[in-house]
């Protein structure tokens, strides 16, 4: 199983898909959502979802950013559909970081179907908080009278969310050492709309563990010392990824009914 670029997405096609996912990365690493988050994705893929990963550039404009992943991952699924038969599959949402924003302004401005969201290390700050020398930037404007802030702000996202967000099964992932993770409010505000339907986890882990391409430790003509070491460290490396793994995959199918 390659990936295939279809429509600006990236995209995994198993031989029999049971689902589909809709991936979107956090800012800055969601031009190359194949490489940055290979590991991941690649397993999810072993597993028999149907991953479209959707690049995007990092904009002050989420509102647009949200229309035009949207907009790129139907016309992937158009030309999935023309060669696999996906149509009662059930779609799924997963996120990380800025990914989780876009897929809940997706969820509260347009009208999708989903089955549920999975959302991983949520952060919703003022641009003042987010980007690195946005400050001067907003002092060069203000003569103009011109705000430098993300569309939507926090709080405007919020009011969103408590307002018009239609998702009910949701996941949210909090990682033990993220200092910049929010999911704990964000899970207060769903479980107002939708009590009972959100699950929470603490994972170990950064707000960086979702990266990573699948390292494979290469062994000679016969396995020495340094073979193994290598293989422990490379297992070392992933524990707190494989355990991601593991969480996502137990709440995208709980019983194991559709499990490989």
């Amino acid at each position: 199983m390659d990936w295939q670029e279809i429509s600006g997405n990236w995209v995994l096609i198993p031989d029999r898909p049971i689902a589909i996912v809709h991936f979107l990365g956090g800012a800055f690493v969601a031009t190359a959502p194949q490489l940055t988050y290979r590991r991941l994705l690649e397993f999810l893929g072993e597993q028999g979802y149907l991953v479209v990963a959707t690049p995007f550039v990092n904009t002050f404009d989420h509102t647009e950013i949200a229309k035009s992943v949207l907009v790129s991952f139907e016309r992937a699924m158009e030309n999935v559909r023309s060669r696999v038969s996906v149509r009662y599959l059930p779609i799924y949402g997963i996120g990380h970081s800025m990914g989780c924003k876009l897929h809940l302004l997706i969820g509260s401005l347009f009208a999708v179907e989903r089955a549920g969201n999975v959302l991983i290390s949520f952060n919703n700050y003022a641009a003042r908080d987010a980007v690195p020398l946005v400050e001067q930037f907003s002092q060069f404007f203000k003569p103009q009278g011109v705000a430098v802030e993300f569309t939507p702000s926090p709080v405007e996202t919020n009011a969103l969310i408590r307002d018009r967000y239609a998702v009910r099964r949701n996941l949210l992932i909090k990682f033990a050492d993220d200092s910049i993770d929010q999911s704990l409010g964000l899970a207060q505000l769903l479980e107002e709309s939708f009590p009972g339907m959100i699950a929470t986890r603490r994972l170990k882990g950064t707000h960086v563990t979702p990266l990573g391409p699948d390292v494979k430790w290469q062994v000679g003509g016969s396995f020495t010392p340094i073979d193994a070491i290598g293989q422990w460290m490379r297992q070392e490396v992933y524990r707190e990824l494989r355990q991601l793994e593991q969480v996502v995959l137990q709440w995208l199918d709980p019983v194991g009914r559709i499990r490989r």
